[in-house]
């Protein structure tokens, strides 16, 4: 049995083992790809024994992508330029070897979106905000204008700084946890942002985050982080399980589903 995980603290909201398991079922694997629950100190020991127990790789998610960046053994260029890694990759020779899927995940999840040479809005300055900045880049925006609870980390300014950086922003992208499951919203007044703006949420459960109603509420274009999941897993599954798998609109039912009955 060909065996995969994801590892994070906390990791039971994460949808990636029905995703996965879709996927499996769909091209008859016999393989598993589960939950794995691992406190940051816990991180390095944590992925000895799941290499020595057979596991061929891991998706990597919060807090752990920049540990998981540290420890890799080599890297692919949009690992090395976020400097963050969400996927690890076990060798036969030992070797660990990380990937950054998220950002080419949240490019195709912005398909049809303009931002080239325009002015966006990242909120965050972790493993995510990593990826989400590479993504901006390959897009072209323009000025990248980051907020973050605390500064100084990618260049960040404090979340004070939003009533300035929102007004003529295309694009606003939550690259926080803020929002997710079990977490508080971000508080953000969203009035001061132009009609024609996007907002986009990477967090897929809930759906529909809190940000993002406010911004239906407003009539303003939404994007919701469910996109950016399904894409981001392609690879890895790919590296995992030795087969390319395809983004339908039947897997996205069937993970809206499994959001609609609690994950």
């Amino acid at each position: 049995m060909k065996l995969a995980g994801v590892i994070g603290w906390p990791v039971a909201q994460s949808l990636s083992p029905r995703l996965h398991g879709y996927w499996l079922e769909e091209h008859g694997i016999d393989g598993a790809y589960v939950r794995l629950p691992v406190r940051p100190e816990d991180f390095s020991t944590a992925l000895r024994g799941l290499r020595l127990s057979g596991f061929r790789g891991v998706s990597v998610t919060v807090p752990h992508k920049e540990a998981a960046f540290a420890i890799a053994h080599s890297v692919d260029a949009q690992a090395a330029e976020a400097g963050a890694a969400n996927q690890l990759v076990f060798g036969e020779d030992d070797s660990i070897r990380g990937l950054n899927t998220d950002a080419p995940g949240l490019v195709a999840s912005l398909s049809g979106i303009d931002v080239k040479g325009k002015p966006v809005v990242l909120l965050g300055a972790g493993g995510a905000a990593r990826a989400a900045l590479v993504a901006l880049r390959s897009l072209g925006a323009g000025e990248i204008r980051i907020l973050n609870r605390s500064e100084g980390r990618l260049g960040a300014k404090a979340l004070s700084h939003w009533p300035e950086a929102a007004r003529d922003a295309a694009l606003v992208m939550n690259a926080t946890s803020a929002g997710m499951k079990g977490a508080p919203s971000l508080k953000l007044d969203l009035a001061g942002l132009p009609a024609s703006a996007v907002v986009c949420d990477i967090v897929y459960n809930p759906l529909e985050t809190e940000l993002l109603k406010q911004a239906r509420a407003r009539g303003l274009r939404t994007v919701d982080g469910l996109g950016m999941l399904m894409h981001q897993a392609v690879p890895a599954f790919e590296a995992f399980f030795g087969v390319r798998p395809l983004v339908t609109p039947g897997l996205r039912r069937v993970l809206e589903e499994a959001l609609g009955h609690g994950g």
